[in-house]
């Protein structure tokens, strides 16, 4: 399956590295653009705006799409076009869902769309939940189990495996009908959405599997969750919550004001209105095929656009590192020798596990990140960088040891950071310490340079930490450089050694 999309080209006034994608997303319920750029497997975001046109919010009772709602769309359609070729984009890509394909008059916004500029493909449901799929194995390699992605007009189901869409399907269960049918009566909703979801054949088969969260409406109740169980991280990608956080959402909605939900950080007040359906639907359909947990995506259908471009040896790549690895790169003082720091680093943590040695390389990666903060700050750059980066591929535990790791690299000294130790272990905790000490000991040894971590070697041997170099390079052992190891090899109970030969 391929969206096409409208190419632009012209002289760029100045140089740029990383080609820009803008990606429109016409929607049931709003109206998005966001232009990328860099790598399609891990494209970071310079603009992200969206339009709530509600372009669905009549299609139950008229069949059509309201002429406000039609307003609303064209202008912003216009508006975000004239975004795109100030920011210079290479290419755009627009599609719309399920308000335009079932509306009666959904061919004259496709209309003024082309009018603006703007060459639209119109996605039926199974190649949305395909993209949707995608999205999440985009930003979760390893996914395995049901994403579902709840738009305005219509739900998403894929099932995912292996790296692959096995099964997808669509239904008309978007946000903005469900009101409308709950109007009928509990009762004869529970039965036309059991209905539907039997046609997936999933009431045995994806027992116990979890669910993956997809659509503004649902990651808008985990941000509620999130205040409500005092997640200590502002980050939604990657959050979990147990089945029955669903139904108690439904509970909580039903007894919180318009005021409350506008004080929970994050949450979007124009999903406000929608947030007691979505919860219902959810809290059905995780009963329904019993899931075992859900976790959200921040990556869904336009992510997986573009993910479906990219090269099968691209797409292998893991993304957490590969981002970390580029933004530490562009941020470095000197040609990055990140993978080299890592490679300096990773024989005294031979015992780690798979797990902890790429959270240990992400830190490496990003190990000169936070240079050019005042060195006040420069723990404290590191930590926000680790934290909040806008990764995939990452947990929450997993941030919080890559914050560890930057925090303490950086000056942090040997105590968990503020507020830290919450998700990760403490035996996890105190590893990405190390790990962190061992950091900063290679970046005093070599300056942030290549030429050092290449010509020495550290090694954990019979109670000693030895730091190995030729005679000659001797005077890089400097005062601070003695101090660093020192720190470090009291962090493992071990003897810091130096060992020339």
């Amino acid at each position: 399956m391929q969206v096409g999309g409208l190419q632009i080209t012209r002289k760029r006034k100045t140089p740029r590295t990383g080609r820009r994608t803008a990606i429109v997303d016409i929607g049931s319920n709003s109206i998005r653009l966001v232009v990328y750029q860099g790598a399609a497997r891990v494209p970071a975001i310079l603009f992200n705006e969206k339009v709530m046109a509600g372009l669905g919010k009549e299609l139950a009772s008229t069949g059509a799409i309201a002429a406000d709602s039609m307003a609303l769309a064209v202008k912003a359609l216009g508006r975000f076009y004239r975004l795109c070729t100030q920011m210079d984009v290479d290419s755009i890509k627009c599609f719309a869902t399920s308000a335009v394909r079932d509306a009666t008059n959904g061919a004259d916004l496709l209309q003024a769309a082309t009018k603006i500029g703007f060459e639209t493909s119109v996605l039926n449901g199974e190649e949305e939940a395909e993209l949707a799929g995608l999205g999440v194995l985009s930003a979760m390699p390893n996914a395995k189990g049901i994403v579902g992605d709840l738009g305005g007009g219509s739900l998403e189901l894929a099932l995912v495996d292996k790296g692959k869409v096995l099964e997808r399907y669509s239904f008309p269960l978007g946000v903005l009908r469900v009101a409308d049918l709950r109007a009928k009566g509990k009762d004869k909703l529970k039965r036309h959405v059991r209905k539907m979801l039997k046609k997936t054949g999933w009431d045995q088969d994806a027992q116990g599997l979890p669910f993956y969260l997809v659509g503004g409406s649902w990651r808008s109740l985990a941000r509620l969750d999130m205040f409500d169980s005092g997640y200590p991280l502002p980050v939604i990608h990657h959050y979990e919550m147990q089945p029955q956080r669903a139904r108690r959402l439904v509970s909580q909605l039903a007894r919180m004001n318009k005021a409350k939900l506008k004080a929970v950080p994050g949450l979007s007040t124009s999903r406000i209105p929608t947030l007691d359906d979505a919860a219902w639907l959810l809290s059905f359909i995780v009963r329904y095929l019993g899931s075992s947990t859900m976790i959200v995506s921040a990556y869904g259908v336009r992510e997986g656009l573009l993910f479906q471009n990219v090269s099968k040896a691209e797409s292998k790549r893991d993304p957490l590192l590969l981002a970390t690895e580029e933004s530490g790169a562009a941020q470095a003082r000197f040609p990055a020798n990140s993978k080299l720091l890592g490679k300096w680093i990773a024989p005294i943590f031979a015992e780690d596990p798979p797990e902890w040695q790429r959270i240990r390389q992400a830190a490496c990666n990003l190990g000169d990140v936070a240079w050019r903060a005042n060195p006040n700050f420069r723990a404290e750059r590191g930590l926000v960088m680790g934290l909040h980066g806008n990764w995939v591929g990452i947990t929450g535990a997993e941030r919080e040891l890559l914050g560890q790791a930057l925090f303490t690299s950086f000056g942090g000294g040997n105590s968990i950071f503020a507020g830290g130790g919450k998700l990760a272990s403490e035996k996890a905790t105190q590893r990405a310490i190390c790990w962190g000490l061992a950091m900063r000991l290679g970046q005093r040894l070599s300056g942030g340079t290549r030429n050092p971590l290449e010509q020495t070697q550290l090694r954990k041997v019979d109670g000693r930490l030895e730091i190995i170099m030729a005679a000659d390079l001797r005077d890089l052992y400097g005062d601070a450089v003695a101090k660093r190891h020192m720190q470090l090899a009291n962090m493992l109970d071990l003897e810091p050694v130096l060992v020339t030969e």
